[in-house]
């Protein structure tokens, strides 16, 4: 297993870096967030830079179990947009088949 991370056969872990600020407020929307969705999003976030692979974050360590790529993909948003990509965005969903 050594030798293959060496030869770089394995992907390197993701690692997170975060201040004491942003790791602050990511507790204090974790636990007093309005939707869930942002409570279960700043959860994973912190579990991910505390060190744990998004995968597992994904499939055990969130309240209800999830496929990981949307786990990856809210990191990512993360990196590119900092915490304003917690949210659910706008525009998802079928389109309604009658307006108002």
């Amino acid at each position: 297993m050594a030798r293959l991370a060496q030869e770089g056969a394995l992907p390197a872990r993701r690692t997170l870096h975060v201040s004491v600020a942003e790791r602050e407020a990511r507790d204090d929307l974790r636990d007093h967030a309005p939707t869930p969705s942002v409570r279960a999003r700043a959860a994973a976030f912190l579990r991910s830079a505390s060190g744990v692979p998004p995968a597992v974050t994904a499939r055990a360590r969130m309240l209800r179990p999830r496929h990981p790529e949307p786990v990856a993909r809210w990191l990512n948003r993360r990196d590119a947009k900092g915490s304003a990509s917690l949210p659910i965005r706008d525009g998802g969903g079928r389109t309604p088949a009658c307006s108002p």
